[in-house]
Formats: C-alpha cells, structure tokens, sequence
C-alpha cells in the first residue's frame, strides 16, 4: 500500500489492532490516531513514514505494543506523553529512524514495560536514572545513537534484565561493578565505546552470561577467565590493545607475571631501539587490519541482531489437531495434574523440540467457561519473567463434536511447588527436596511476581489463589505464578490496601489459602493474595499444610508458627531443608535462625487476620528481599550453604 495514512481512521473509535507494517505508506502520521481509545496494539514499522511522533498517541490508554521501527525520515524527538502510556507492556519499538535529542525522564513511567527498543536514532545525552523505575523490564537495546557519560549504576536496580545494548555510543568511564548484581543478566554488549579501567571481576559471578561484547574500547589489565569467562558461549574483546591473559582461545598476549631484575645484562641501545621500532611497527600494522576488519563484522552483525529483536507481536496459531496429536490424544500417560476447572497435559508438537504444557478446559458448567474467559483476559495483559507465559489459546470444536477451549503455556519441567515442599515421608533425598537457598530464591519470584500484579501492572491484578499448586518450577528451579483463573482485574484509581476489582467469578480460592474476609462475601483486595502469601511463605519454611489435621479446629498454621518464634524456630523448621550438605558452628546456627525468625515473621504479618494489619504488598516485597540479601550475604561469608541436621544446629546453639 502506498499514500498517506487518512486522517478520517480516528472515527474507527472501536478499533482494537492496527497494522500497517511492510508497506509503502508515507507522509506523517495522523495526529488523529490517538481518538482510537480502544487500541491495544499499534504496529507500524518498515515503512516511509516521515516527520514527528504525535503526541496524541499519548491519548492511547490501552496500548500495550507500539511498533514504528524503521521508518527512516521519523524525526524530532520522542513525545514524553508517550512514556506515560499506563498499558504499555509488551513493547516499545522506535527503532533505526532518525529521532533525537535526549531520553526522557518520563522514560521511568514505564513501570510494565518488558522489551524497550531505541537502537539505530541520534539520541544523545545521558541514560536518566529513571530508568531504574523500569521495574519489569527485560530487554533494552540503546546501540547506535550517541548516548554519552558513564553507564548508569542506576541499571542494576533492573533485577529482571537479561539483555542489555549499549553498543556504538559515546558512554565513557568504566565498566559499573555494579553490572555484576544483575543475576538474570544473559547478554550484555558494549562494544564501540569510550569505555576504560578494567574488565570487572564480578562480571564471573553472572552464571547466566551466554554473551559479552566489550570489543573497541580503551579497556586494559587482564580478562578474567574463572566462573562464566571459562565457558562463555560467544566473548569478543578485541580493539582493546591493552588487555591480556583470559582463556586461551582469546588468544591475547600473557599479563607480565614478574619484574625483571636490575642486574640482567642489558642490550646495547641501539638494537632494543630498532628491534622495538620494527616489532612495534609489524604489530601495530597487524592489530590495526585485524580490528578493523573484525569490527566492521561486528557494526554489521549489531544491526541485523537488533532488527531481528522483536518477534511479530501476534501469538501463534495451534489449531486443535495439533494439540489432539502433540497429547496422544490427551492421554493418561500426557497428564500433568488436574485442577478444579480443567486438566494440564504434556504436548510435543511435529517439527518441534520443546514441551509445551496444554491446559483444558472442562466445559461442563458455565463458570468453566467464564475461567477461560478471566485467564485469557488476565494473561495477554501481563507480562513478567516470574509469571507462566502464555503461548497461545484454543478455542475450537473438538472431535466430538463438543466445545473445546483450552490454553497453551511453556512447560516447567520440575512440576509445582506443592509436589517439592509435600514427598512422602518414606525415603527422602536431596534429589526432591528444597534447599534454604531455594526457598529463599523462590520465595523472592514469588513476591516480585504479587509485586508486579498488585503495583505496576495496568490494570491490577488479584490472583485470588496463591497456593504452591501453583507455583511451577523452571529447570533452574526459578518460580513462576500460574493460574489465573480466578483472578480479578482492578478498577482503576484505587489505594493499596483498599482495591476493588471486577470480575464475572464469584471468589472461590483454596481452603487454608483463602482470606478470613472472602468468607463473609468482601470483595476481591490486594489484601487478600497478601492473606495468601503468608500463608504460602509458612507453608515454604516449616513443610506444613494449612490444611493438615494435627492443627485441630482452633490452631491454623498461622497460629502455630505464631506460638513457636523465636524459641522453637528450629523445630518447627521443615527437617528437609538440613538434608544438604553442610556444617555448622554455634555461630552460623545462631545466624541461620535469626533469618528463620525473620522469614517466617514475615509470613505471619502477611496473614493477619484482619485485612488491616497486614503488610502492604511493596513492604512485604522489600522486607523479603532484605532477608534473601542478608542470607546470600552470610554465605558470601562462609563459602557454602550452611546447611546440616535439625540436631546438629539445635545442638550447636545449645
């Protein structure tokens, strides 16, 4: 399609997706785009549109992709109303145009925001220590622009970022240590920079880091080469003369070990003069061909990766048959567990590796349907890396004839939480059971998740059954939160605490998990998944159900935990956890429990009785994430996880 984008498409007020990608359409974009209050999606890339952004696109509340990448005569600079979008989750994609000037400080408004794209502009200035307000985000790729000063340490606060960009800018100083703290940090790559000092030695401690790019830089002193620099899939660090030692295949000189001594005979002056003249001349001639024809690959290979960053934003087709066919036909031997509104199944699609987890509805009843309908509404509006993601949905007839609506997730191959925390009693190992380092670690995705659903999502999100069903474990053991087929979505323009949501479900939840209040017919609250959580972070750390009967009528797990700190902490303390192993002293026994107490209080705050009193989402949030930070800091100080058995420690402090 060629000519101008009309004006008169601001009358389609209805109108959910625009795409007007891989055409010849020119002119600028009408102001008018921003009367479509209902879009959600705006895509626009790959096309000769010129001039400003409009800030009316600022107007688009539901947005939640906005794709305008290159278009090569867009320019002027990127309207802050932009970064005010309350919706914007997926992505934001303006990328290889011709925008300038600097980066909003509006830029940290974009608390949902999972993937931010700016490479190939003239953006220029420094990064906004805003930036670090981007809570949730995953992806951001700032190369090819002139972005100048030092990398911001503010970006370490980006807990989730597994891909950061920073190639072919003007940044300056060192590499920030503080990169280091980013644990979920994958790909990093600054190349074609300014930067000087050292490669960072915390950069080993990244086990994650697949790729690192520090190539064309002043950088000097030696390359690490323990922890991930031992293995890294793809390290590229030439241009920077100065470097040396790492791992062989860098094939960078030795780093100096050792100082000559004074009294070695010297060689007359005027051979080491001609000797280093020619050596010097040789290899400058060498260094200076091979970096810039490795360089050059490097400019080009750093486009065609951020072109082909972003996926087309539409969820992929999988019609019934195939799911009938990748299940065995839903069989026995495929079923992964079933729930109160349907069944999950292992499903291996032809012509493809990976597992996916295929959810089924049981269409009995409408209030089946009507779940199908909540999950469906909750998950394409949310996005983050503790959350289950999506694939897809289907919604079809099924071989007999009857309705078939079902959901497609990423298989978590170590199951659910429940089946980790609850083995039978016979014959535990350390193969099924949870470490105090795991616990820890999933205890803090399962807050940034209810972080993210309670505070920065738009708009909000009550899960309404947090329970370790469903909490699904990663290969890496990290959590996810699924199921969201209860969950309520918030009005807007409410206070924590005090939330109301809508919703077509009457609120269910799981007993032993469920708020006191729902009981008495209260609304859906923030409060309520706080009631949930704390009864999820006791269940963690002491290995008890909420639902078990040793509790009797009277004494809930709440209760119980409650009448046991800080004395009994040891001993109510699930006994797996000290099946790893380890050694203890009085010392870190005594420290071991403190952090026990400090856990475990927590999830007592949490599920207070009376909505009131209970931790807000953001405190509960930080104080585990000060707890996880103190216990990662105490096995900084002894080297390992300090674990044994309940009788080792009861005996030590003792």
């Amino acid at each position: 399609m060629s000519g101008v984008i009309p004006k008169s498409i601001g009358k389609l007020e209805n109108l959910i997706d625009l795409a007007l990608y891989n055409n010849s359409l020119s002119g600028l974009i009408p102001p008018s785009l921003g009367n479509l209050s209902q879009l959600n999606k705006l895509y626009a890339r790959n096309s000769n549109l010129e001039g400003p952004i409009p800030p009316s696109l600022g107007k688009l509340k539901n947005l939640f992709v906005l794709d305008l990448k290159m278009n090569y005569r867009l320019n002027g600079s990127i309207p802050k109303e932009i970064f005010r979008l309350p919706s914007l989750s997926w992505y934001l994609d303006l990328s290889y145009n011709s925008l300038s000037g600097p980066l909003p400080n509006e830029v940290g408004s974009l608390a949902n925001l999972n993937l931010l794209v700016l490479s190939g502009n003239q953006l220029s200035g420094k990064i906004p220590d805003s930036i670090q307000n981007c809570m949730v985000l995953e992806q951001l790729f700032l190369d090819n622009n002139s972005f100048e000063g030092n990398i911001p340490q503010s970006l370490t606060n980006i807990k989730g970022l597994s891909i950061l960009n920073l190639t072919m800018n003007k940044f300056s100083g060192n590499i920030p240590d503080a990169l280091g703290n980013i644990g979920n940090l994958q790909e990093l790559y600054v190349a074609h920079n300014n930067l000087s000092g050292s490669i960072p030695l915390v950069l080993q401690n990244l086990s994650s880091l697949s790729e690192l790019d520090i190539s064309c830089n002043n950088l000097q002193g030696e390359v690490p080469h323990e922890g991930v620099f031992r293995n890294i899939t793809h390290l590229a660090v030439v241009g920077n003369v100065n470097l040396c030692g790492g791992t062989p295949k860098l094939h960078l000189a030795p780093c100096p070990t050792r100082v000559l001594s004074k009294k070695r005979k010297k060689m007359p002056k005027s051979l080491v003069i001609s000797v280093a003249a020619v050596g010097a001349i040789v290899f400058s001639l060498s260094v200076i061909v091979l970096v810039w024809r490795l360089c050059k690959k490097l400019k080009s290979s750093q486009k065609t990766v951020a072109k082909d960053s972003i996926v087309d934003g539409h969820y992929r087709r999988i019609p019934y048959p195939a799911l009938l066919k990748g299940t065995n036909e839903f069989s026995e031997a495929n079923l992964l567990g079933r729930g109160s509104y349907g069944a999950v199944y292992k499903c291996v699609l032809d012509n493809e590796e990976r597992t996916l987890a295929v959810k089924v509805f049981n269409l009995g009843q409408s209030r089946y349907s009507k779940s199908f309908e909540a999950e469906c509404e909750a998950m394409r509006r949310i996005r983050h890396r503790c959350l289950i993601k999506i694939i897809t949905s289907c919604s079809s007839i099924n071989h007999q004839g009857q309705e078939f609506k079902a959901l497609v997730f990423e298989f978590m191959p170590n199951g659910n939480l429940d089946s980790w925390l609850h083995q039978p009693s016979q014959d535990p190992t350390t193969n099924n059971t949870l470490s105090l380092t795991q616990r820890f670690d999933i205890a803090i995705d399962i807050v940034d998740a209810v972080e993210y659903l309670h505070n920065y999502c738009q708009p909000l999100v009550i899960h309404c059954d947090l329970k370790p069903s469903n909490i699904l474990l990663a290969e890496d053991m990290s959590a996810r939160v699924g199921d969201f087929g209860i969950s309520r979505i918030l009005q807007e323009n409410t206070s924590e605490g005090m939330q109301s949501s809508y919703g077509s479900i009457g609120i269910r939840g799981s007993v032993g998990y469920v708020a006191p209040e729902y009981g008495e017919g209260s609304a859906a609250s923030t409060a309520g998944d706080i009631y949930s959580l704390g009864i999820l972070l006791l269940e963690m750390f002491t290995g008890r159900s909420p639902t078990e009967g040793t509790f009797g009528d009277s004494l809930g797990l709440h209760k119980f935990v409650e009448d046991a700190l800080p004395d009994r902490t040891l001993e109510i303390a699930d006994p797996t956890m000290w099946l790893h192993s380890g050694q203890h002293n009085n010392t870190t026994s005594i420290r071991i429990q403190e952090l026990l107490v400090s856990v475990l209080s927590l999830g007592i705050s949490c599920s207070k009785q009376h909505p009131r009193d209970r931790a807000l989402t953001s405190d509960a949030t930080a104080k585990m994430h000060a707890i996880r930070d103190a216990y990662l800091k105490f096995i900084g100080e002894h080297g390992a996880e300090p674990e044994a058995s309940t009788q080792e420690i009861q005996s030590s402090i003792a």
